[in-house]
């Protein structure tokens, strides 16, 4: 089989890397395409020896997005005739769905966020296949498979991720030694439209207060102002979740780091205008199902919180006995992805006849 992936974001890659891999052993062509958006995505790319191919970098404003959506279609379908894939992979990409129903090909989608209404809209026509968690909010139709794994379980499961200590070292930090990531975002996509999180000011107080309790440490996809450049975290971005295994405690405004850090048994404060009555559903299931992060639309309680947490001496121990039982809950969503891309498309009437079949992936 010949099968094209689309990524476009960081997230992407470490969703799909153990997939790709699985499938290339299984002696399957792969074909990657990058839409840009942080030079890491080629980073991590290449320092997991994929090649990949350009499209159109992703770009701010609905006018500029509606003009890369159309070189994207026109870059994407010359790639497709070269290699000919026989299916698309991606995550709510209009572009592979878009140029997968001109070829007349199946394409496999997954999302786990609601808000993404427009990028879904312009996707869903034309996909086969939709597979997004099983408290996923929205109905989507006859195409919609609903699985009991996040996407981070695709890298973040113990059967494909084994935390690596000497990044430690590289942080300058001992093992007895707190710190605190805090990780921020640009809110630059098309579902982030309208959406904030903590202002300059709120990171500068974050890192203060934090700070007496423990090493603070900066991700952010924004420049930072010159009063806090000297927190950046200087890693190379395939050893973040390292970081984060270790870390006593994240912060952020941003998505899928949250998720992560649960997934990794650390404590997590959320804090972003989503949250809310209309929050996605992983988040509210984390929380309320499993108290392993905490979600807050005030920047002002997110602190209050984060430094409270941060003060509890045996908050790691807590939090591994939650984990586990997130991992019992859920399925290997890296095993599920790869027999589902390689037995399609028997394998979306195998789950929509049988949606228990899943639980073989555990």
């Amino acid at each position: 089989m010949r099968i094209l992936f689309d990524l476009g974001h960081p997230a992407h890659v470490h969703f799909f890397k153990h997939v790709i891999r699985n499938l290339e052993l299984k002696g399957h062509k792969i074909k990657i395409c990058v839409r840009e958006r942080e030079s890491i995505v080629k980073t991590l790319l290449e320092s997991y020896g994929y090649a990949y191919e350009n499209l159109e970098r992703n770009t701010p404003g609905l006018l500029n997005k509606a003009v890369t959506m159309i070189k994207n279609d026109i870059r994407l379908l010359k790639i497709s005739q070269k290699f000919d894939p026989d299916i698309y992979v991606s995550m709510t990409s209009p572009y592979s769905s878009q140029v997968s129903k001109l070829r007349g090909k199946p394409s496999i989608v997954f999302t786990d966020s609601e808000p993404t209404g427009l990028i879904l809209s312009l996707t869903l026509p034309f996909t086969d296949a939709v597979i997004t968690p099983i408290n996923f909010k929205k109905d989507l139709g006859k195409k919609h498979v609903r699985i009991s794994g996040f996407k981070e379980s695709a890298y973040l499961h113990p059967n494909w991720f084994r935390p690596d200590p000497g990044v430690l070292d590289l942080l300058g930090v001992s093992k007895e030694e707190k710190y605190t990531l805090l990780r921020f975002n640009a809110f630059d996509a098309s579902h982030d439209i309208g959406i904030k999180g903590f202002s300059i000011d709120d990171k500068k107080r974050l890192a203060r207060e934090l700070e007496e309790y423990s090493r603070v440490f900066i991700s952010s996809e924004i420049t930072l102002p010159a009063d806090l450049e000297d927190y950046a975290i200087k890693i190379p971005p395939q050893k973040m979740h390292d970081v984060l295994y270790y870390a006593s405690l994240l912060v952020g405004d941003t998505q899928t780091s949250t998720t992560e850090a649960a997934y990794l048994g650390t404590p997590a404060v959320r804090c972003n205008s989503f949250v809310g009555p209309d929050d996605m559903s992983n988040f509210v299931e984390l929380e309320q199902t499993y108290g392993l992060i905490f979600n807050f639309a005030d920047p002002d309680e997110a602190i209050e919180k984060s430094i409270e947490l941060i003060q509890r001496p045996d908050i790691k121990q807590e939090w591994a006995v939650k984990r586990e039982k997130l991992l019992q809950d859920k399925i290997d969503v890296t095993a599920f992805m790869t027999w589902f891309i390689e037995n399609y498309p028997e394998s979306r009437e195998t789950m929509i006849n049988n949606p228990h079949y899943q639980e073989r992936f555990r």
